[in-house]
């Protein structure tokens, strides 16, 4: 079996088409279109279902990406070991993660990341409402909730909490309410509902039950500064709102608590680049565990 046919099949799978797997792999789509065909013919099996929107595993398709994914992990284990894959900490390391952990407090430490390794390039992705390690849309991601199916590596980052806040500015125009029916006579900013990338985020009837927003803004930071406009009260994250000394929290509601974990496939364990940037935002959130929380 062709290693070389494997790997158009893996990009297939996870691109869910073949023009974009040929993007990928710096492939034109006749090539890889060709060369899948001839992994069928080798496995005697169909192992796509090519469709106008694009492809779809078939059952044998599903079978053949696990053992796929296998040897993949044996081909990386394999360069790693025999120094072939990078003697340096060097690459692309691509991290999902949620704009509130990636934009406020992972961006601004990648300089001293960048420092130690020069040769590592990195790129900080939004987490969509939508994503997939297995798929390669990124190598590392910050979950908020540690994933319970995968082939997937996943450790605790650190505790974090939310809580509610206002301007100074509306605190001293309009008070600040001590108990739920007060909360919800002011003017409420919240997240837009049907934008929520997990259950764990949608958090508002913990806070207040009948929380309804006036203004909804599907970014965290977002939410951030329209509270901080004096539009209303909102539930930010603490570790972003301490910043802002125009920010004031409402001390009669509690905050909640919520965790991130560090999550990559497990085919990436043997990659230098990959664990150097694992330990860095490890031991960088350990490093800033106070700061997460109220």
């Amino acid at each position: 079996m062709n290693w070389d046919d494997v790997r158009i099949f893996l990009a297939v799978a996870r691109a869910g088409q073949i023009l974009g797997a040929a993007r990928r792999l710096g492939l034109n789509h006749a090539t890889v279109s060709r060369r899948l065909a001839q992994l069928e013919t080798e496995l005697k099996t169909r192992l796509v279902t090519r469709q106008t929107t694009g492809t779809e595993l078939t059952a044998d398709g599903e079978r053949f990406l696990e053992i796929a994914e296998r040897m993949e992990a044996d081909m990386i284990a394999a360069r790693a070991e025999l120094g072939r894959e990078e003697s340096e900490v060097s690459g692309t390391v691509r991290i999902g993660a949620p704009d509130g952990f990636g934009v406020a407090w992972l961006a601004p430490r990648l300089g001293a990341l960048i420092e130690a390794h020069p040769d590592l390039s990195i790129q900080l992705v939004p987490v969509p409402q939508s994503f997939s390690l297995s798929k390669r849309e990124a190598d590392i991601a910050i979950t908020v909730e540690r994933p319970a199916e995968g082939r997937l590596v996943a450790g605790k980052l650190a505790d974090y909490t939310l809580a509610l806040y206002a301007a100074r500015t509306y605190a001293r125009a309009h008070g600040l309410p001590e108990t739920a029916d007060e909360l919800l006579r002011h003017r409420l900013i919240g997240y837009v509902e049907d934008l929520v990338i997990h259950p764990t985020l949608d958090y508002a009837s913990e806070i207040c039950p009948g929380w309804k927003a006036g203004i909804c803004v599907s970014s965290a930071l977002g939410q951030v500064e329209a509270v901080r406009s004096g539009a209303g009260i909102g539930i930010l994250h603490s570790f972003v709102a301490r910043d802002h000394d125009d920010l004031v929290a409402l001390p009669a509601f509690p905050p909640i608590r919520r965790a991130y974990w560090i999550v990559y496939h497990e085919s990436l364990r043997p990659l230098r680049r990959v664990q150097a940037v694992v330990r860095f935002i490890q031991e960088r959130a350990e490093r800033d565990r106070a700061l997460f929380v109220l």
